[in-house]
Protein backbone atom coordinates (compact mmCIF):
# COMPACT_ATOMS: atom_id res chain seq x y z
CA UNK A 1 0.00 0.00 0.00
CA UNK A 2 1.37 3.55 -0.76
CA UNK A 3 1.73 6.04 1.79
CA UNK A 4 1.05 9.17 -0.05
CA UNK A 5 -1.41 12.02 0.19
CA UNK A 6 -4.72 10.45 0.15
CA UNK A 7 -8.04 11.96 -0.47
CA UNK A 8 -10.68 12.55 2.23
CA UNK A 9 -13.70 10.29 1.86
CA UNK A 10 -16.90 11.00 3.81
CA UNK A 11 -18.71 8.13 5.07
CA UNK A 12 -22.10 7.54 7.21
CA UNK A 13 -22.43 8.13 10.88
CA UNK A 14 -22.50 4.45 12.98
CA UNK A 15 -25.98 4.84 13.42
CA UNK A 16 -26.89 5.38 9.34
CA UNK A 17 -24.84 2.47 9.38
CA UNK A 18 -26.70 0.32 12.01
CA UNK A 19 -30.08 1.42 9.97
CA UNK A 20 -28.84 0.52 7.01
CA UNK A 21 -28.01 -2.91 8.10
CA UNK A 22 -31.07 -3.69 9.82
CA UNK A 23 -32.82 -2.89 6.31
CA UNK A 24 -30.59 -5.37 4.89
CA UNK A 25 -31.47 -7.57 7.62
CA UNK A 26 -34.96 -7.45 6.63
CA UNK A 27 -33.82 -7.91 3.00
CA UNK A 28 -32.42 -10.86 3.51
CA UNK A 29 -35.18 -12.63 5.82
CA UNK A 30 -37.46 -12.26 2.81
CA UNK A 31 -34.89 -13.44 -0.19
CA UNK A 32 -34.11 -17.06 1.78
CA UNK A 33 -38.01 -17.82 2.41
CA UNK A 34 -38.70 -16.08 -1.21
CA UNK A 35 -40.69 -18.73 -3.24
CA UNK A 36 -39.02 -19.72 -6.59
CA UNK A 37 -42.49 -19.39 -8.43
CA UNK A 38 -44.59 -21.20 -10.82
CA UNK A 39 -42.46 -23.26 -13.87
CA UNK A 40 -43.63 -20.69 -16.19
CA UNK A 41 -41.27 -18.28 -14.50
CA UNK A 42 -38.21 -20.63 -14.93
CA UNK A 43 -36.47 -18.22 -17.20
CA UNK A 44 -36.87 -15.48 -14.69
CA UNK A 45 -35.50 -17.67 -11.32
CA UNK A 46 -32.98 -18.60 -13.77
CA UNK A 47 -32.01 -15.23 -14.49
CA UNK A 48 -32.08 -14.11 -10.89
CA UNK A 49 -29.78 -17.29 -9.81
CA UNK A 50 -27.23 -16.14 -12.27
CA UNK A 51 -27.03 -12.76 -11.26
CA UNK A 52 -27.44 -13.60 -7.38
CA UNK A 53 -24.41 -16.05 -7.94
CA UNK A 54 -21.88 -13.47 -10.47
CA UNK A 55 -22.89 -11.07 -7.44
CA UNK A 56 -21.78 -13.76 -4.73
CA UNK A 57 -18.81 -14.52 -6.00
CA UNK A 58 -17.36 -11.58 -7.23
CA UNK A 59 -17.89 -9.83 -3.42
CA UNK A 60 -15.92 -12.49 -2.45
CA UNK A 61 -13.43 -12.08 -4.97
CA UNK A 62 -13.23 -8.89 -4.04
CA UNK A 63 -13.11 -8.54 -0.70
CA UNK A 64 -8.89 -8.58 -0.59
CA UNK A 65 -9.25 -5.28 -1.35
CA UNK A 66 -11.98 -4.91 1.57
CA UNK A 67 -9.45 -6.45 4.17
CA UNK A 68 -6.60 -4.58 2.67
CA UNK A 69 -7.92 -1.32 3.83
CA UNK A 70 -7.95 -2.80 7.50
CA UNK A 71 -4.13 -3.54 7.58
CA UNK A 72 -3.60 -1.30 10.52
CA UNK A 73 -6.62 -3.49 12.94
CA UNK A 74 -4.94 -7.16 14.11
CA UNK A 75 -6.64 -10.00 12.10
CA UNK A 76 -8.20 -11.36 15.50
CA UNK A 77 -10.23 -7.95 15.83
CA UNK A 78 -11.65 -8.06 12.32
CA UNK A 79 -12.33 -11.44 12.78
CA UNK A 80 -14.17 -10.15 15.97
CA UNK A 81 -16.23 -7.79 13.67
CA UNK A 82 -16.92 -10.14 11.41
CA UNK A 83 -18.80 -12.29 13.80
CA UNK A 84 -20.72 -9.68 15.75
CA UNK A 85 -21.65 -8.05 12.37
CA UNK A 86 -23.13 -11.35 10.96
CA UNK A 87 -24.33 -12.52 14.08
CA UNK A 88 -26.63 -9.66 14.53
CA UNK A 89 -27.76 -9.38 11.19
CA UNK A 90 -28.59 -13.05 10.87
CA UNK A 91 -30.70 -12.72 14.37
CA UNK A 92 -32.44 -10.12 12.67
CA UNK A 93 -33.26 -11.94 9.50
CA UNK A 94 -34.40 -14.72 11.76
CA UNK A 95 -36.24 -12.91 14.40
CA UNK A 96 -37.91 -11.15 11.16
CA UNK A 97 -39.47 -14.51 10.00
CA UNK A 98 -40.39 -15.59 13.50
CA UNK A 99 -37.42 -18.56 13.22
CA UNK A 100 -35.84 -17.12 17.05
CA UNK A 101 -37.45 -19.60 18.53
CA UNK A 102 -35.60 -22.21 16.38
CA UNK A 103 -32.28 -20.42 16.59
CA UNK A 104 -32.64 -20.55 20.59
CA UNK A 105 -33.94 -24.01 20.49
CA UNK A 106 -30.55 -25.18 18.56
CA UNK A 107 -28.57 -23.12 21.11
CA UNK A 108 -29.96 -25.56 24.20
CA UNK A 109 -30.07 -28.50 22.79
CA UNK A 110 -26.80 -30.63 23.72
CA UNK A 111 -26.70 -33.48 20.76
CA UNK A 112 -27.61 -30.41 18.06
CA UNK A 113 -24.30 -28.19 19.75
CA UNK A 114 -21.91 -31.19 19.05
CA UNK A 115 -22.51 -30.04 16.00
CA UNK A 116 -22.52 -26.73 15.71
CA UNK A 117 -19.25 -26.24 17.85
CA UNK A 118 -16.97 -27.70 15.57
CA UNK A 119 -18.42 -26.28 12.42
CA UNK A 120 -18.28 -22.68 14.38
CA UNK A 121 -14.75 -23.35 15.27
CA UNK A 122 -13.95 -24.08 11.63
CA UNK A 123 -16.03 -21.10 10.05
CA UNK A 124 -14.08 -18.65 12.27
CA UNK A 125 -10.64 -20.54 11.75
CA UNK A 126 -11.54 -19.89 7.99
CA UNK A 127 -12.23 -16.63 8.64
CA UNK A 128 -9.46 -15.34 10.49
CA UNK A 129 -6.97 -17.61 7.89
CA UNK A 130 -8.08 -15.39 5.19
CA UNK A 131 -7.67 -11.92 6.26
CA UNK A 132 -4.65 -12.61 8.03
CA UNK A 133 -3.41 -13.71 4.56
CA UNK A 134 -3.93 -10.52 2.61
CA UNK A 135 -3.06 -8.66 5.97
CA UNK A 136 0.23 -10.17 5.27
CA UNK A 137 0.67 -10.38 1.22
CA UNK A 138 -0.60 -13.94 1.34
CA UNK A 139 -3.29 -13.98 -0.83
CA UNK A 140 -1.91 -16.23 -3.61
CA UNK A 141 -1.37 -19.24 -1.53
CA UNK A 142 -5.16 -18.23 0.02
CA UNK A 143 -6.29 -18.63 -3.74
CA UNK A 144 -4.64 -21.30 -4.34
CA UNK A 145 -5.97 -23.10 -1.25
CA UNK A 146 -9.52 -21.97 -2.80
CA UNK A 147 -8.80 -24.00 -5.90
CA UNK A 148 -7.92 -26.90 -3.84
CA UNK A 149 -10.86 -27.28 -2.47
CA UNK A 150 -13.28 -28.40 -4.35
CA UNK A 151 -10.85 -31.52 -4.52
CA UNK A 152 -10.44 -31.61 -1.09
CA UNK A 153 -13.66 -32.05 -0.60
CA UNK A 154 -13.85 -34.87 -3.17
CA UNK A 155 -11.53 -36.50 -1.08
CA UNK A 156 -13.15 -36.34 2.53
CA UNK A 157 -16.03 -37.44 0.76
CA UNK A 158 -14.74 -40.39 -0.16
CA UNK A 159 -12.91 -41.04 3.35
CA UNK A 160 -15.55 -40.24 5.50
CA UNK A 161 -19.14 -40.70 3.13
CA UNK A 162 -17.70 -43.56 1.37
CA UNK A 163 -18.48 -41.66 -2.30
CA UNK A 164 -16.94 -43.67 -4.74
CA UNK A 165 -14.56 -41.80 -7.26
CA UNK A 166 -14.01 -42.53 -10.58
CA UNK A 167 -10.06 -43.12 -12.30
CA UNK A 168 -9.64 -39.93 -13.81
CA UNK A 169 -10.95 -38.12 -10.29
CA UNK A 170 -8.48 -39.94 -8.71
CA UNK A 171 -5.61 -39.15 -11.28
CA UNK A 172 -6.95 -35.36 -10.89
CA UNK A 173 -6.49 -35.52 -6.91
CA UNK A 174 -3.01 -37.05 -7.50
CA UNK A 175 -2.03 -33.99 -9.74
CA UNK A 176 -2.67 -31.84 -7.42
CA UNK A 177 -1.13 -32.96 -4.76
CA UNK A 178 1.95 -33.34 -6.86
CA UNK A 179 1.97 -29.88 -7.49
CA UNK A 180 2.15 -28.46 -4.66
CA UNK A 181 4.93 -30.96 -3.45
CA UNK A 182 6.80 -29.64 -5.96
CA UNK A 183 6.05 -25.76 -4.68
CA UNK A 184 7.04 -27.58 -1.49
CA UNK A 185 10.24 -29.13 -2.80
CA UNK A 186 11.86 -26.36 -4.80
CA UNK A 187 11.04 -23.16 -2.56
CA UNK A 188 11.11 -25.30 0.63
CA UNK A 189 7.70 -23.15 1.27
CA UNK A 190 4.94 -24.89 2.82
CA UNK A 191 1.95 -22.83 1.46
CA UNK A 192 0.40 -23.36 5.05
CA UNK A 193 -2.06 -20.81 4.59
CA UNK A 194 -3.73 -22.00 1.97
CA UNK A 195 -3.92 -25.70 2.90
CA UNK A 196 -5.60 -24.68 5.85
CA UNK A 197 -8.44 -22.54 3.98
CA UNK A 198 -8.97 -25.32 1.90
CA UNK A 199 -9.04 -28.28 4.76
CA UNK A 200 -11.23 -25.64 7.06
CA UNK A 201 -13.62 -24.97 4.50
CA UNK A 202 -13.99 -28.77 3.46
CA UNK A 203 -14.40 -30.13 7.08
CA UNK A 204 -16.88 -27.35 7.45
CA UNK A 205 -18.78 -28.51 4.22
CA UNK A 206 -18.64 -32.03 5.45
CA UNK A 207 -20.00 -31.69 9.16
CA UNK A 208 -22.64 -29.23 7.43
CA UNK A 209 -23.82 -32.02 5.31
CA UNK A 210 -24.18 -34.56 7.72
CA UNK A 211 -25.84 -32.38 10.15
CA UNK A 212 -27.83 -30.84 7.59
CA UNK A 213 -28.99 -27.65 8.77
CA UNK A 214 -30.35 -24.75 7.20
CA UNK A 215 -27.95 -22.76 5.68
CA UNK A 216 -28.59 -19.37 7.18
CA UNK A 217 -30.15 -20.92 10.86
CA UNK A 218 -26.84 -22.54 11.24
CA UNK A 219 -24.86 -19.77 10.29
CA UNK A 220 -26.67 -17.66 12.77
CA UNK A 221 -25.58 -20.58 15.41
CA UNK A 222 -21.82 -20.94 14.58
CA UNK A 223 -22.04 -16.81 15.15
CA UNK A 224 -24.06 -16.62 18.15
CA UNK A 225 -21.55 -19.24 19.73
CA UNK A 226 -18.30 -17.39 18.60
CA UNK A 227 -20.29 -14.10 19.92
CA UNK A 228 -18.83 -14.60 23.20
CA UNK A 229 -15.36 -14.70 22.18
CA UNK A 230 -15.53 -11.68 20.37
CA UNK A 231 -16.76 -9.82 22.61
CA UNK A 232 -14.11 -10.74 25.05
CA UNK A 233 -11.57 -9.72 22.73
CA UNK A 234 -12.93 -6.73 21.94
CA UNK A 235 -13.46 -5.57 25.80
CA UNK A 236 -10.12 -7.31 27.17
CA UNK A 237 -8.10 -5.77 24.42
CA UNK A 238 -5.37 -3.14 25.62
CA UNK A 239 -6.16 -0.85 23.18
CA UNK A 240 -8.73 -0.75 20.63
CA UNK A 241 -9.41 0.43 17.11
CA UNK A 242 -12.42 1.67 16.61
CA UNK A 243 -11.63 5.50 17.55
CA UNK A 244 -8.28 5.25 17.27
CA UNK A 245 -7.31 4.64 13.36
CA UNK A 246 -9.76 7.22 10.96
CA UNK A 247 -13.06 7.18 10.10
CA UNK A 248 -12.83 5.19 7.01
CA UNK A 249 -11.55 2.04 9.10
CA UNK A 250 -14.39 2.41 11.77
CA UNK A 251 -16.89 2.27 8.96
CA UNK A 252 -15.20 -0.85 7.09
CA UNK A 253 -14.71 -2.25 10.84
CA UNK A 254 -18.66 -1.88 11.19
CA UNK A 255 -19.63 -3.35 7.87
CA UNK A 256 -17.38 -6.53 8.45
CA UNK A 257 -21.06 -8.40 9.31
CA UNK A 258 -22.47 -7.38 5.94
CA UNK A 259 -19.94 -8.38 3.44
CA UNK A 260 -19.85 -11.11 5.44
CA UNK A 261 -23.19 -12.29 5.73
CA UNK A 262 -24.48 -10.76 1.97
CA UNK A 263 -22.67 -13.11 -0.61
CA UNK A 264 -23.56 -15.86 1.66
CA UNK A 265 -27.44 -14.86 1.29
CA UNK A 266 -27.10 -14.21 -3.04
CA UNK A 267 -25.22 -17.64 -2.68
CA UNK A 268 -28.08 -19.32 -1.41
CA UNK A 269 -30.51 -18.13 -3.74
CA UNK A 270 -27.58 -18.64 -6.60
CA UNK A 271 -27.97 -22.47 -5.41
CA UNK A 272 -31.68 -22.43 -5.00
CA UNK A 273 -32.26 -21.14 -8.70
CA UNK A 274 -29.69 -22.82 -10.21
CA UNK A 275 -28.67 -26.24 -11.24
CA UNK A 276 -25.77 -27.32 -8.83
CA UNK A 277 -23.28 -27.81 -11.37
CA UNK A 278 -23.93 -24.74 -12.38
CA UNK A 279 -23.00 -23.09 -9.01
CA UNK A 280 -20.12 -25.33 -9.03
CA UNK A 281 -18.05 -23.97 -12.01
CA UNK A 282 -18.85 -20.63 -11.20
CA UNK A 283 -16.73 -21.07 -7.75
CA UNK A 284 -13.90 -20.82 -9.47
CA UNK A 285 -14.62 -17.14 -10.26
CA UNK A 286 -13.52 -16.45 -6.21
CA UNK A 287 -9.81 -17.89 -6.33
CA UNK A 288 -9.50 -16.55 -9.97
CA UNK A 289 -9.65 -12.77 -9.00
CA UNK A 290 -7.90 -13.46 -5.71
CA UNK A 291 -5.29 -15.02 -7.95
CA UNK A 292 -5.46 -11.82 -10.56
CA UNK A 293 -5.61 -9.48 -7.46
CA UNK A 294 -2.76 -11.03 -5.90
CA UNK A 295 0.02 -10.63 -8.69
CA UNK A 296 -1.47 -7.65 -10.68
CA UNK A 297 -3.29 -5.25 -7.90
CA UNK A 298 -1.17 -6.31 -4.87
CA UNK A 299 2.34 -7.39 -6.87
CA UNK A 300 2.69 -10.80 -4.90
CA UNK A 301 6.25 -13.01 -5.70
CA UNK A 302 4.76 -14.72 -8.27
CA UNK A 303 7.99 -17.25 -9.71
CA UNK A 304 7.96 -20.46 -12.72
CA UNK A 305 7.03 -22.70 -9.80
CA UNK A 306 3.90 -21.25 -8.96
CA UNK A 307 3.00 -20.89 -12.60
CA UNK A 308 3.75 -24.70 -12.94
CA UNK A 309 1.68 -25.54 -9.28
CA UNK A 310 -1.38 -23.56 -10.67
CA UNK A 311 -0.88 -25.02 -14.18
CA UNK A 312 -1.24 -27.97 -12.04
CA UNK A 313 -3.99 -27.22 -9.86
CA UNK A 314 -6.33 -25.99 -12.99
CA UNK A 315 -5.73 -29.09 -15.24
CA UNK A 316 -6.78 -31.36 -12.07
CA UNK A 317 -9.91 -28.88 -11.93
CA UNK A 318 -10.36 -29.67 -15.64
CA UNK A 319 -9.35 -33.21 -15.43
CA UNK A 320 -11.99 -33.76 -12.59
CA UNK A 321 -14.73 -31.85 -13.90
CA UNK A 322 -14.53 -34.09 -17.03
CA UNK A 323 -13.95 -37.22 -15.36
CA UNK A 324 -17.58 -36.69 -13.19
Amino acid sequence: MGHGRRARIHFPAPAAVARFEAAVASTISESVAAPIGSQSAFQRAATIGWAAGLASFSIWGLLPIYYKQLKPVPALEVLAYRVLGAALLLVLALAIRGQKGRLWGELRRWHRLRLHVPTAVLIGVNWLAFVWAVQNDRLLDASLGYYLNPLVSALLGVIFLKESMRRGQILALALAALSVLALIVRHGHVPWIGLLLSGCFAFYGLLRKKADHPAVLGLGVETVLLTPFALALLLFRSSSSMGHVSTTVDVLLLLCGLTTVLPLVLFLEAARRLRLSTVGLMQYLLPTMQFVIAVAVFHEPFSMMHLFTFAGIWAALVLYGVAR
